[in-house]
C-alpha cells in the first residue's frame, strides 16, 4: 500500500522531488529527472533519519555529500543548491514533531557534514583522475618517444589532440613545443610561450621541493615527478595545476628533453577553498565557528615561551526572551548585529572573534602582554553592547556576561581553557549579569566537583552509596527519646561522606530527588518498624520517624500513593511518621500544593513546618496549613547560648510557642547544644528538641541504645 501524501514517506518523497528539481539542471547525469529523483530518495531518507536520530551522526551527512558526487553532481552549483534545499526544506518535511530549534541546529550541522563529505569524495575522485593522468603521462612518454622515432604525424595527433596541457623543453628549460590546451590554460598562443624558460615560472606558493625535484630530473637522477604548482598568467591571475614532468632520453639512453603534462585544477581548488570556508565559518554571522576557533586556540596554546593568551567567553543575557517574544528570525538579526559589533572590537594583530553556537561568542587575544589586553578587549565588548539594537522597529537592549581566562601558553589544553571560561561566564551571570569575571581556579574546582557529583548521582543510588543517620528527638519535659529525624548521607568513592547540603540541591536540579526521597522514606519507615519490634515494643514505646520532603517531592503526583504503599508494606501506622516541609516551600502555597499534605494529615501522618522563622513567618498562615508540628530554626537557640539570654528573643519564642499551642501545634526546636539552652526552652514551653547536646546524627543502633537507657534509667 502506498504511503499517504501526508505521511512520513509522502513528505520524504516530496522533499526528494524538490531536491531533484533544484539540482537536476546542473548535473552531468544521463538519467531522466524521474530516475534522478529515485537516486536521491535513499539519500533523502538517510538525511531524514540523521535529523531525527537520538545522537548526531556526522557520518550520515558526509555519506550524503559523497552520494552527490557518486550521482555525478560535481558542479559547485549542485552543492550550493543542495545545501539551500536542505536548509529550507529538510526540517519542514522530515522534522516530524521534534523541537524546531534543535532540528534546525541539527540540520545546520548536517549541511556542514554534507559539504565535508562532498569535498572528500570530490578529492578522492580527483586523486583517481590524477592517477589516471600520471599513468597516461607514463604511457604518453613511451608513445611520444616512439612517435619521435617513428612518425611525426602520429606524434602530432597525440600532442595536439590531448585534453591536458603538454609542453616539451630542453634540459636548460627552454620551451620548444606546446599544445593548444597548454596555451589556453595560460591565455596565450603557443608562439608566445615558445622560447620562454621554465625557471621564470617560479611562484611564492611553490612547495620547497619543487625546484629540487626539477634539478634532479634534468640531471638524469630522476625519471619523473608529480606535484601541485601555481603559475601566474599574463593578466596576473593564478593558474593552479597538477603538474607531471618526465625525462625523455635519446636512443642511447642519454637525457635529451623534459615533457610536462598539466591539468588545470584552479576551479577545483577554489571550490575546496569555498568548502573549507563554509566548514570553518558560521553560516548566520560569517564569524569563525567552533572548529576554526579551536584550531586558533590550540595554536595559541602551543606557542613558545614568553607567549600568553587571553580569552573572553560571552553569553547574551536574556536572549531566550527575544526568541520567545519576537521569534527566531528577529533573534537571528540580533545575533548578526552583535557579531558585527564584536568583530569591530577585535581588530588588533593576534585577536579574533568566533561564534560557538546559539548566543555564545568568544574573543581571543594572544601575545606577550595579554594580562592588559584581555581586560581592554572585555571592556570594548561591554561598551559595544551598550547601544540598543533596532530589530523590526523595536529598540532592544543587549547585555552580556563574560568569563575571562588569561595565562601563559603551554600549561592547559584548549578544552580546559574553554571549560574554565564557561564556568567563569556562568559565575558572572549568577552575579546578576552584564559584567565580566576573571577565572578563579578554586571556583573552577568547585564547579567541576559539582558537575562530577551531578553526573555520579544517577548511579550512586543504584550502587547503594547512600545511607541514613538518625538524630534523636527528645521530650523537654521528661527527657525521654520520642523519635528521630532521618538525615541522608552520601558515601562518595572519592570524596568520602557528603552531607545533604552538598548533593540535595543537585538532586533537586536533576529530578533525582524524587527516587532518592522515596528511598529515604522507605528506609526510614523500615527502621521505625525495627525500633518498634525491638523488645516487643514494650521498652522503646512508639518512636516516631521524621523524614524531610523537598519542594520537588511536594509537587510529585505520586507522593501520597508512595507514602501509603510504604506504610502498608512495612506495617507501620501513619502516626509513627512525620513529614518535614520547610517553611519557604509553603510560602504562598495554593490549595493544589496543599492537597497532598492534607490527605496525608487526614490519614494520621504528622506534618511538621521545618525551619520556622527563616521565611516570612506568617503566623496567620498557620491556620490554613495542614501541619501539626512547628520546628523552630536553630537561629532561635543560638541567641540563648549566652546568659542571660536576650529578653526580646525570649519573648518572641514564648509568643510563637503560645500561639502554636493555641492552634494545637507541638513545638520542636533544632540546634540545642547546651543544658542551659534546653532548660530555657523547657521553661518557655517547647515540647521536643534535637541537637548535639543530646546526640549527633548517628547509626540507628545508637538511638535504640539511647531509648533503652532512657526507658530503664
Amino acid at each position: 500500500m502506498s504511503a499517504e501524501p501526508d505521511g512520513p514517506e509522502g513528505r520524504l518523497r516530496r522533499f526528494a522531488t524538490i531536491w531533484s528539481r533544484a539540482v537536476y539542471p546542473v548535473t552531468s547525469t544521463a538519467d531522466t529527472r524521474s530516475e534522478f529523483e529515485e537516486r536521491l530518495l535513499p539519500v533523502a531518507r538517510l538525511l531524514s533519519e540523521a535529523l531525527r536520530a537520538r545522537a548526531f551522526d556526522a557520518e550520515a551527512g558526509r555519506a550524503a555529500g559523497a552520494a552527490l558526487v557518486e550521482a555525478h553532481c560535481t558542479d559547485p552549483e549542485a552543492l550550493s543548491r543542495t545545501l539551500d534545499c536542505v536548509d529550507a526544506y529538510l526540517v519542514l518535511y522530515c522534522g516530524g514533531d521534534g523541537d524546531r530549534e534543535t532540528l534546525r541546529a541539527r540540520s545546520a550541522r548536517l549541511q556542514h557534514a554534507m559539504a565535508a563529505g562532498f569535498a572528500q569524495a570530490l578529492r578522492r575522485r580527483t586523486l583517481a583522475e590524477q592517477e589516471a593522468v600520471a599513468k597516461a603521462a607514463l604511457e604518453a612518454q613511451g608513445v611520444v618517444a616512439q612517435a619521435l622515432h617513428a612518425t611525426e604525424t602520429r606524434f602530432r595527433a597525440v600532442f595536439e589532440g590531448a585534453a591536458i596541457g603538454i609542453g616539451i623543453a630542453d634540459l636548460e628549460g627552454n620551451i620548444l613545443q606546446v599544445n593548444g590546451a597548454l596555451g589556453r590554460m595560460f591565455g596565450l598562443s603557443g608562439q608566445n610561450l615558445l622560447g620562454r624558460n621554465v625557471r621564470d615560472w617560479t611562484h611564492p606558493d611553490d612547495a620547497p621541493q619543487t625546484w629540487r625535484l626539477y634539478e634532479e630530473l634534468v640531471s638524469g637522477e630522476r625519471e619523473h615527478y608529480h606535484l601541485e604548482k601555481a603559475f601566474y598568467r599574463p593578466d596576473g591571475t593564478v593558474l593552479w595545476t597538477n603538474l607531471t614532468v618526465s625525462l625523455l632520453r635519446d636512443a642511447d639512453g642519454e637525457p635529451q628533453y623534459q615533457l610536462a603534462l598539466m591539468e588545470d585544477t584552479t576551479e577545483r581548488r577554489l571550490l575546496n577553498l569555498r568548502l573549507r570556508y563554509e566548514a570553518t565559518h558560521d553560516a548566520l554571522t560569517g564569524l569563525p565557528n567552533r572548529t576554526f576557533f579551536f584550531e586558533r586556540l590550540e595554536k595559541a596554546l602551543a606557542a613558545g615561551p614568553g607567549q600568553r593568551f587571553g580569552l573572553c567567553y560571552l553569553d547574551l543575557d536574556g536572549f531566550k526572551t527575544v526568541n520567545d517574544s519576537l521569534g527566531h528570525a528577529a533573534g537571528d538579526r540580533l545575533l548578526v548585529e552583535v557579531a558585527d559589533r564584536l568583530q569591530s572590537c577585535a581588530t588588533a594583530p593576534g585577536e579574533m572573534v568566533a561564534r560557538l553556537g546559539g548566543d555564545e561568542f568568544v574573543a581571543l587575544t594572544t601575545g606577550p602582554d595579554t594580562r592588559r589586553t584581555v581586560d581592554e578587549l572585555a571592556g570594548r565588548i561591554m561598551n559595544a553592547l551598550l547601544a540598543p539594537i533596532s530589530v523590526d522597529g523595536r529598540e532592544l537592549t543587549v547585555r552580556g556576561s563574560i568569563g575571562i581566562v588569561e595565562g601563559p601558553a603551554g600549561e592547559r589544553s584548549a578544552a580546559e581553557v574553554l571549560r574554565s571560561a564557561d564556568i567563569t561566564m556562568y559565575r558572572a551571570k549568577a552575579a546578576g549579569g552584564n559584567r565580566f569575571e576573571l577565572a578563579d581556579p578554586e571556583a573552577d574546582a568547585r564547579a567541576i566537583t559539582r558537575h562530577g557529583l551531578t553526573t555520579a548521582l544517577p548511579t550512586a543510588l543504584d550502587r547503594g552509596e547512600f545511607f541514613i543517620e538518625y538524630q534523636p528527638l527528645v521530650h523537654l519535659g521528661d527527657g525521654s527519646v520520642r523519635g528521630a529525624e532521618a538525615l541522608v548521607r552520601w558515601l562518595h568513592p572519592q570524596h568520602g561522606v557528603l552531607s545533604p547540603d552538598r548533593f540535595i540541591p543537585l538532586a533537586e536540579h536533576t529530578g533525582l530527588i524524587v527516587p532518592l526521597g522515596r528511598w529515604v522514606l522507605e528506609q526510614s519507615v523500615r527502621q521505625a518498624r525495627e525500633w518498634r519490634d525491638a523488645n516487643g515494643g514494650d521498652v522503646l514505646g512508639p518512636l516516631r520517624i521524621n523524614v524531610n520532603l523537598s519542594p520537588c517531592q511536594l509537587t510529585h503526583p505520586g507522593l501520597v500513593q508512595d507514602t501509603v504503599e510504604i506504610l502498608e508494606r512495612t506495617g507501620v501506622t501513619p502516626d509513627a511518621l512525620c513529614l518535614e516541609v520547610t517553611e519557604s516551600a509553603l510560602i504562598g502555597a495554593d490549595d493544589d500544593l496543599l492537597k497532598p499534605l492534607r490527605r496525608l494529615a487526614e490519614m494520621g501522618v504528622d506534618i511538621a513546618l521545618d525551619d520556622f522563622g527563616t521565611g516570612y513567618s506568617n503566623l496567620a498562615n498557620l491556620r490554613r496549613l495542614p501541619v501539626s508540628v512547628l520546628k523552630l530554626d536553630r537561629s532561635f537557640t543560638q541567641s540563648m547560648q549566652q546568659f542571660p539570654a536576650d529578653p526580646v528573643d525570649l519573648k518572641i519564642v514564648e509568643g510563637i510557642v503560645s500561639l502554636a499551642h493555641s492552634l494545637d501545634l507541638a513545638v520542636t526546636v533544632e540546634g540545642v547544644e547546651t543544658g542551659a539552652q534546653a532548660e530555657q526552652l523547657r521553661i518557655l514551653g517547647c515540647d521536643t528538641a534535637q541537637g548535639w547536646y543530646y546526640a549527633r546524627p548517628g547509626p540507628p543502633e545508637r538511638l535504640h541504645e539511647l531509648a533503652l537507657v532512657d526507658a530503664t534509667g
